[in-house]
Formats: C-alpha cells, sequence, structure tokens
C-alpha cells in the first residue's frame, strides 16, 4: 500500500486547476466567510492556495448557488485599458467596466436560472450566450460591442442591433451598466451569485515602465472599487462578486479609500499548524480520496520514516523531518506539495517504502531549483533581470553579507555591461519583499523574512541572509 501512497503523491500537481478539487481541496473558514459574503477580496502569495479556493467556489453546483470564474490568464488587457468612463477621474475611470462585466457575467448566470420567467430567461440566453470558461476575451468584446438603443421594452431590459456588431460610436458604458442594473434588481431572487476574478497578474509585468505601471494599477483599482459598489448596490441580494490577487500587487495599488478595503478583505496565511492540517489532509486523500482525514503523526509517518537530518556546518545541527522541510520552504502550501513530489519520487527509485532522512535531504537540491524558478518568476514583473541578480549570490557563495558588499557585486557587474543599472536599494527590497534574502540581527540566532512577518522591513544597518532553500539552487552549499 505504501508504494501505491507514494505514486499517488507523486502524481500531485502543483496547479490547482489541473487537481481533483474534489478529492484534495482543503476546506477551511475562509470558503465559508467567501461564499456567504462576508469577505470579497483573497490576498496572498503565489502558491498560498487562491487558485484552489477560486476553482471550487466556481464548481459549486448547489440549486440555489450560481457561480462563475472570470480567470484572466493570457487575456489581452489592452482590450480593458480602452473601456474607459470620461465619468470618473483617474485612478477611477474603469470601474464602470468592471461594473459592466459583473453585471453582463450575472445575466449569464441568470439566463440559467428555471426559477426565472421564460421571457427573460430567453432574451438573456439570446443576448449572453458566450463561453466565459475558454473565451472570456472573445466574450468581452462582443459585450461591450452590444449596441443597446436605451428603448425600455417590456421587461425593462432594452437592446437593440446585432449583437455581433461592434458600434464605432464611443461606448456609452455607463448607460449600459445603469440598464443592466435596473433589470437585474427587478430580476434578481434570493439565489447567490458568485463572480470570480482570477490569475489577474497577467500584466503584471514592465511594471518599471511608468505608463504601464499607471495603468495596470488603476485597472485593479477600480475593480477592487466595482466591487464595493457592487455590494451596497445590491447590499439586500446575495450578489458576491469576489476578487483573488497576489499581496505584492495588493501592495503597490493606492486609493483613499483603501483602508475601507480591509473590511472585505482577508489575508491566506499559513502556520505551522494550519499546514500541518493541510498536509495530514492531503496524505489522507491519497491514501483513500473518501478519507475524513487521519491525525498529522498517523498521516506523516505513513510518507516518512523518523530521524532526524543533520545540517549545518559539519552537520553538527538536526531538524525532525517536517522542521527540516519547512525550513526549505517559505510557508506556502505549494512548497509542501512540491517537497513530498521530489522525496516521492526519489524514494520510488530506490525501492523504499517510505523516504527515509537521506532521501529528505537528497530532495533539498531539486526542491531549491523549483523554489529559485517560483522566486523567478513572481519578481519578473519587478525586475526583469532577475536571473542576474540571484546569479550574484551564487558569484559571492556567501550565505550572508551586509547590503554594501551586495552593492559592490551589483556595480561591478552593472559596470561590466552584464545588468542595467538600478538603484541597488530598490532591488534589495524587492529581494526582501519576496524573501529571497531576509536582516539576520548581530544579537539574534534567528533570521527575519517577510514571509514570518509581513510587517517586517528590510533593515540597511543588519546584514541580508539568503533564504535557505535557495542554498542549492544558487550553489551557496
Amino acid at each position: 500500500m505504501t508504494i501505491e501512497l507514494l505514486e499517488e503523491i507523486e502524481d500531485w500537481k502543483l496547479e490547482a486547476k489541473l487537481e481533483n478539487s474534489h478529492r484534495y481541496f482543503y476546506y477551511t473558514k475562509i470558503v465559508d466567510r467567501l461564499s456567504k459574503g462576508k469577505k470579497s477580496y483573497v490576498i496572498g502569495r503565489k502558491g498560498t492556495g487562491k487558485t484552489a479556493i477560486s476553482e471550487y467556489l466556481s464548481e459549486i453546483s448547489d440549486f440555489d448557488v450560481f457561480a462563475q470564474k472570470l480567470t484572466f490568464k493570457n487575456f489581452p488587457f489592452n482590450s480593458l485599458y480602452e473601456i474607459t468612463d470620461s465619468g470618473y477621474t483617474s485612478p477611477n475611470q474603469y470601474i464602470t467596466l468592471w461594473k459592466y462585466l459583473i453585471y453582463s457575467t450575472i445575466c449569464k448566470l441568470l439566463s440559467t436560472n428555471e426559477n426565472l420567467d421564460l421571457e427573460s430567461k430567453e432574451k438573456l440566453s439570446s443576448l449572453f450566450d458566450h463561453d466565459l470558461e475558454s473565451a472570456l476575451p472573445s466574450a468581452i468584446s462582443k459585450w461591450t460591442g452590444f449596441k443597446f438603443d436605451l428603448k425600455v421594452l417590456g421587461t425593462g431590459f432594452g437592446v437593440g442591433g446585432n449583437k455581433e456588431k461592434k458600434d464605432d460610436a464611443p461606448l456609452d458604458i455607463s448607460k449600459r451598466v445603469e440598464i443592466l442594473e435596473k433589470f437585474i434588481k427587478t430580476k434578481i431572487g434570493d439565489e447567490k451569485y458568485l463572480i470570480l476574478f482570477d490569475e489577474l497578474d497577467e500584466d503584471y509585468k514592465d511594471m518599471l515602465v511608468a505608463e504601464s505601471h499607471k495603468k495596470y494599477t488603476e485597472l485593479l483599482t477600480s475593480l477592487f472599487k466595482a466591487v464595493q459598489d457592487v455590494r451596497s448596490i445590491f447590499r439586500h441580494s446575495n450578489v458576491f462578486p469576489i476578487v483573488f490577487l497576489r499581496d505584492d500587487i495588493y501592495d503597490i495599488l493606492q486609493d483613499p479609500d483603501k483602508g475601507k478595503w480591509t473590511d472585505y478583505k482577508i489575508d491566506l496565511d499559513w502556520n505551522a499548524g494550519s499546514l500541518k492540517n493541510l498536509l495530514a489532509f492531503r496524505i489522507s486523500r491519497a491514501l483513500d480520496e473518501d478519507s475524513e482525514g487521519l491525525e498529522f503523526s498517523q498521516a506523516w509517518g505513513q510518507v516518512f520514516e523518523g530521524g532526524r537530518i543533520k545540517y549545518g556546518n559539519r552537520d553538527q545541527k538536526s531538524a525532525s523531518v517536517f522542521e527540516y522541510i519547512t525550513r526549505q520552504t517559505q510557508n506556502r502550501p505549494r512548497d509542501y506539495v512540491r517537497y513530498l513530489q521530489i522525496c516521492a519520487e526519489l524514494a520510488i527509485e530506490k525501492n523504499k517504502g517510505k523516504a527515509n532522512p537521506d532521501i529528505v535531504k537528497l530532495s533539498s537540491k531539486g526542491f531549491s531549483n523549483y523554489l529559485r524558478t517560483e522566486m523567478e518568476d513572481e519578481i519578473h514583473g519587478a525586475i526583469p533581470e532577475i536571473k542576474l541578480i540571484l546569479n550574484l549570490f551564487t558569484k559571492s557563495r556567501k550565505q550572508t553579507m551586509w547590503p554594501n558588499e551586495f552593492k559592490e557585486l551589483y556595480f561591478k557587474e552593472v559596470k561590466s555591461g552584464n545588468i542595467p543599472k538600478r538603484d541597488p536599494q530598490f532591488i534589495l527590497e524587492m529581494l526582501f519583499m519576496f524573501s529571497v534574502i531576509g536582516n539576520a540581527p548581530r544579537q539574534s540566532s534567528h533570521f527575519i523574512f517577510r514571509y514570518n512577518n509581513k510587517e517586517s522591513r528590510l533593515n540597511m544597518n543588519e546584514r541580508i541572509c539568503i533564504h535557505r532553500g535557495l542554498f542549492r539552487a544558487l550553489q551557496i552549499l
């Protein structure tokens, strides 16, 4: 049975969209808060479970719950930047656009509600018959191309012209929102409508280009404010738009009312306890897809042998298997899934029934390469040459260094023409934000990383230290 367990773990998926959510989705109170409309903004780092939650919510099949996920992966954002409402000033000019997309999605969901009157269902089905799962750009293009004649029909909902025909005149997006809003108010019942916005980081690139940065942040700021507006307008109905966004992108959004977003914001944070519960659940489901879940120690013992793992200078320190793996990660579920995948693969190769401490230690190299790739993907939008920056640590071969040492290495590469010149302070701040580096206080035996404390800030008067999980990928060990 153990080999079968390792084979199942080896086949786990890092991408939530590819995994069997019925079998492996770990249900938490966060899901309840979102589905009940208590929270609308899910903020977390890449790999903390945002897409897993959105996938789960989008697949709810209760008779009185209608959910639609809008994923902006590979989305042509330029088509959105063109649709502004002149009635708003920057950075709010896209609020009307987002409300229009929310209302249009609700109309599509309404068309599938058997409780809606037949006449309205037929009209909505003919207008909003697009594939939002795989062809969202096409759907939005057609929606924004509708030619509303503003003539109120018997149902209070009027459109005119060919729905396939693009209107060459400037889009009167605000009037369209008004029409849809009035219609929805007259037709909405007690059912619940979830509109999920995910993978919004597609245009998080070229952030060093002022114009690109401005458009992108204004677009997302408008989305957050649009959600607030819709929640207020339909406060007596179960209309719940939900936004999933990376925390580093959320942090760069600026608005005088941002403090008010906190009421509807929830952070995806994990600690040792919650991670152990997640791992126990996943291992239990790997053993039996309908399992209610074993205790952590029982589940963990099904995969790993006991014993401690030595590490550090001349292996003078030791840690349990869980502690050792945790030190390599950044407390994200995806990190643990990847580490266990590698351990399972190596154990199977060595014909072992469980992963022993030697296999766990050997797995750190493969995990380190994964973590470096993850870091590069996250940081690339802010620092396009991040791979070259990380190579500086490889050249230094140091686990810790003073900020000025890093600056010397950096300017040496700039002078050689290997790296474009930027403010090294900015680079260090970005590396700290993503926990590539932390601080090493003089009078402390622990390091300070942002993934452990979001409130921590880089201290330029202390040494900086490389995250242990990157050691092997950076050839520091």
